[in-house]
């Protein structure tokens, strides 16, 4: 995997050997974006699977579920590293009858496919959101929800490669995203590659870029997604969203149904992560604030479903109330 730590800098390439080197990848960002830690939650299930060194099922299961446990505590928010594990484990469950290679090479095939489909289920989000983006639009993102936090190509920044490849004029404004300023590192990274006009701007500057009406719409990925629409994302997104509905801006989600959880019927029951205090007083370990200072680091907010204008999926879009309209996104699966 590309080291998401080292970017812009430099494009390294992290390689996992064990279930462990991928649950530490997962838990200090070398990997992150929801879809992401999915993809690599399911592959690295893969991969540690042939470590288990027994020919007897009932054996290599119990192992499998103990590592699909390890696995699931990496980040407790996103709900595409349950969802990919969940998939991982039914392909052991299902195959109680076949031998241990075998079903260690179809965990492998699995993988594999939730990573290809992963990146089809993007450009999907990217078509189904065109009709949302005007032709001419400056486009306020928070965090990063582009290739690099997915399989490939993006969800909400999904939405705006595929508006700038339809030929629409479109600009971007990038929130630097605090603390580890993925806007800035990555999200600029991204659109500079594909030569999509953006500005970075510091995260206090949104509110005032919206009431002076210097924005047009709003576009975030998602974390997790509770059946009523609710949705966490990085933190910040919550107050974005509260001052694009003051200001009468449109505000978006983008995300797969893979982050949606219908076993939660409101936000109060996501689990919110909370980080090492260290990311908000240094960078880069670099000490920014005074030595001993005390900081507060969660990782995401949640933000309220009556501040999200429509939810972007592969299966369509879902606008208030969202609850049936997320059902109904489900029934098409």
């Amino acid at each position: 995997m590309i080291d998401q730590r080292k970017l812009p800098e430099k494009k390294e390439w992290l390689a996992c050997h064990t279930l462990q080197d991928i649950i530490t990848a997962i838990r200090h960002m070398a990997i992150r974006g929801a879809p992401a830690i999915g993809v690599a939650a399911a592959m690295g299930l893969a991969l540690s699977s042939r470590s288990i060194k027994t020919e007897e099922y009932e054996a290599f299961r119990r192992r499998f579920l103990d590592m699909a446990r390890q696995m699931e505590l990496a980040r407790p928010t996103a709900a595409n590293l349950r969802w990919a594990v969940e998939a991982m484990v039914t392909v052991v469950e299902r195959m109680h009858g076949d031998s241990v290679e075998e079903i260690k090479e179809a965990l492998r095939k699995e993988s594999h496919i939730i990573l290809e489909r992963d990146i089809e289920i993007n450009i999907e989000i990217g078509h189904n959101g065109l009709g949302l983006i005007p032709d001419r639009a400056t486009i306020l993102t928070h965090c990063n929800a582009g290739a690099l936090a997915t399989g490939g190509y993006g969800t909400a920044l999904g939405v705006i490669r595929a508006a700038f490849e339809a030929g629409k004029d479109i600009h971007v404004m990038v929130d630097e995203t605090r603390p580890l300023l993925q806007g800035m590192r990555l999200t600029a990274f991204e659109l500079m590659e594909e030569n999509i006009p953006f500005t970075v701007i510091v995260d206090s500057a949104a509110g005032y870029l919206m009431r002076r009406k210097m924005v047009d719409l709003v576009i975030t990925g998602a974390d997790r997604i509770a059946s009523n629409g609710d949705t966490a994302n990085k933190i910040g997104t919550y107050q974005l969203a509260v001052i694009a509905k003051e200001n009468k801006i449109p505000f978006y989600v983008a995300a797969p149904l893979s982050t949606f959880d219908l076993d939660l019927k409101n936000g109060d029951l996501i689990p919110i992560e909370e980080r090492d205090p260290a990311e908000v007083v240094s960078f880069a370990g670099h000490q920014l604030g005074p030595e001993g200072a005390a900081a507060f680091n969660p990782a995401f907010d949640v933000t309220p479903a009556r501040y999200i204008s429509a939810i972007i999926t592969e299966k369509g879009i879902a606008k208030s109330p969202y609850r049936s309209g997320i059902r109904n996104l489900f029934a098409k699966l």
